[in-house]
This record gives structure tokens, C-alpha cells and sequence, in this order.
């Protein structure tokens, strides 16, 4: 085993969560998502001498600095720039042991003022891809009434989405909004701000959903891993809000039923032999108090498990 000493930008959540799913698993590949900055796939390396990454990541300058994060590596890692859900199939390492991936930004994309993800960002951008076409500033200053309140409703959860996009509306109509600043003025104008959340933080998770395609995404992990169904793999799969963990839940359910007949039918006719593998956590993992003190972006983080049988 390795000791690292390195300083990272980015705290991952659920880091001993994350390696005791894994800590089952033969010699092989895990397959890192989201790699953000290593935080994960560094603590992996570190603990398992028998364990490869191979690491995704939209973020160039992600990649930049898990490469020189992870040197110490060299010979265990393979990394690969591109969305997860594009790049997964196209992966040729084997075999594959394992899949992680870790929905939430990242704290230095938070933190980064030019990003443009932060309430007190000068710019709006939230592109994980800084070379993808849509930004945050496209969103706020071109999308319609309806298709604003559509995305803070379903998105963000928002209750008072329609008067949020009104007052979008309105605000814009006199000059663009251009900066995190402004669109979280807004916010606090016309959202409830009682509580330690920030007012604006929900609509933010809205726009940033929808400049990174993020559900979308995830739907395309979950697909691609139910076509490739990779032999004795554990997935652990960390989410941050309600939309995401349902997506994972519901599908993670859907694996492991070995029925796959209509409800409503008298009797199986299915053979009940469908079943991908089993669910690994009845609920979610979150973060304990000590976590949570020293790490608070990671009070609404969930991990789910599931474990694919092995194929004959």
C-alpha cells in the first residue's frame, strides 16, 4: 500500500464509504466516472495495490491536475476526456472490477469565481465542458418564460418556479444578466431565504442541470452499463439530490428483479431468471457527523451499490 501526502482542491464525499464497497473486488479495473481531481481514485490506488483506475472526466482541467495527482501511479491508470455516458462503451480495459461515479461539482469548480457556478461568480457559465456550446448565460438571457419555470419546477423543485422566470423575465428585458451576483439578487428577492440554505441555491442546481445535460447523463450511464451488464462488478454511484438518487434507485430496482411479467398477470411466465445482480444497500450511505463537520457539501450526498452477478 502507498501513503499519499498530496493537497487536493476537491474533498471527496463518502471517501471510506467508497472504499469499503470496493474493498471486495478482484484484481482489475475500477472505472472512475467523474474523476473531478482524483480525490477518489488517488484513495483507491492508495488502499488496493491490485486495483487499476481508469478515469473519465469532461473537465480538461480536471485531467490536467489528476495527472500529475496520480504520477505516483504510473502503469495504474488510464484517463480519457469525454462525457461518461459517450465514453463507457468505448472502453476497452479489462476486466472491469468496478464503476464509480460522483454526480456533484466539484469544490474547485464551486470555488472558482470564472467558472461561473458560484452566487458571487462575475461570469455564468457552469459548463463542466468548457468547450460544450450551452452556458449558463444562454440559459438565463435567451430560454422562454415557460421553458425557465419548466426547468427550476422539475429541476430545482421550486415551488414559486413561474414567478422565479417572471422575475428572470423582467430583470433581463432591461439588460442581460451576466454574473452569479445578479442571478442570485434575483433569487433572494423572490424565493423564501429562511434557513442556512441559500435562497438562489436551488434555482442554481436547475440551471446547471441543464447546461450539462446532467440527468441525461446519468440515464446514459445506467444504459450503458444495462447493455455492457460487466461480469462481477460492484457500481457505486454518489448522488446529491432527489432527482438523481430516484433515477439510480428506481433502475438499481429494476436490475435486480428477477420477474420481469406484468403485475396484473395470474402467474410467471417469465421464468423469473431475469435478475442483473443484487442491490448492495437496502438504503443509501450518507455522510456521518464527523464527515459532515469536516466537509459540509457533503450533507445531501447518497451512495448506492449494486453488484452485478457473474456471468456464466
Amino acid at each position: 500500500m502507498h501513503n499519499t501526502t498530496d493537497k487536493s482542491p476537491h474533498i471527496p464525499v463518502l471517501r471510506q464509504a467508497v472504499l469499503e464497497s470496493f474493498s471486495r473486488t478482484l484484481p482489475g479495473h475500477i472505472i472512475d466516472c467523474t474523476l473531478g481531481y482524483a480525490g477518489h481514485s488517488s484513495a483507491l490506488l492508495a488502499q488496493f495495490d491490485h486495483l487499476s483506475i481508469v478515469g473519465i472526466d469532461r473537465d480538461q482541467e480536471a485531467l490536467s491536475f489528476s495527472e500529475q495527482r496520480l504520477a505516483p501511479y504510473t502503469g495504474r491508470y488510464t484517463l480519457y476526456r469525454g462525457s461518461f455516458a459517450q465514453t463507457l462503451p468505448k472502453i476497452k480495459e479489462t476486466p472491469i472490477v468496478g464503476i464509480l461515479a460522483d454526480f456533484g461539482v466539484s469544490s474547485l469548480q464551486l470555488d472558482k469565481k470564472e467558472r461561473g457556478f458560484s452566487f458571487e461568480s462575475d461570469t455564468l457559465d457552469m459548463r463542466m465542458d468548457q468547450e460544450a456550446p450551452l452556458t449558463a448565460y444562454d440559459v438565463v438571457n435567451s430560454y422562454t418564460q415557460e421553458k425557465l419555470s419548466y426547468i427550476f419546477k422539475h429541476y430545482g423543485e421550486i415551488s414559486q418556479a413561474e414567478k422565479l422566470a417572471e422575475a428572470i423575465i423582467q430583470a433581463r428585458t432591461k439588460t442581460p444578466i451576466a454574473s452569479g451576483k445578479t442571478l442570485s439578487d434575483i433569487a433572494r428577492k423572490v424565493l423564501y431565504s429562511g434557513g442556512k440554505i441559500h435562497p438562489a441555491t436551488l434555482m442554481f442546481q436547475a440551471i446547471r442541470i441543464e447546461v450539462n445535460d446532467e440527468l441525461g447523463q446519468i440515464e446514459g450511464l445506467l444504459d450503458a452499463l444495462e447493455t455492457r451488464k460487466p461480469s462481477g462488478a460492484i457500481v457505486s454511484l454518489i448522488t446529491f439530490h432527489s432527482l438523481e438518487d430516484r433515477l439510480v434507485k428506481n433502475r438499481f430496482k429494476t436490475w435486480a428483479q428477477h420477474c420481469i411479467c406484468d403485475p396484473n398477470a395470474l402467474r410467471c411466465t417469465c421464468g423469473k431468471n431475469h435478475s442483473l445482480g443484487k442491490v448492495l444497500t437496502k438504503k443509501p450511505i450518507i455522510a456521518d457527523k464527523e464527515e459532515l463537520a469536516q466537509n459540509p457539501r457533503s450533507r445531501s450526498a447518497k451512495l448506492r451499490s449494486f453488484h452485478f452477478k457473474k456471468s456464466c
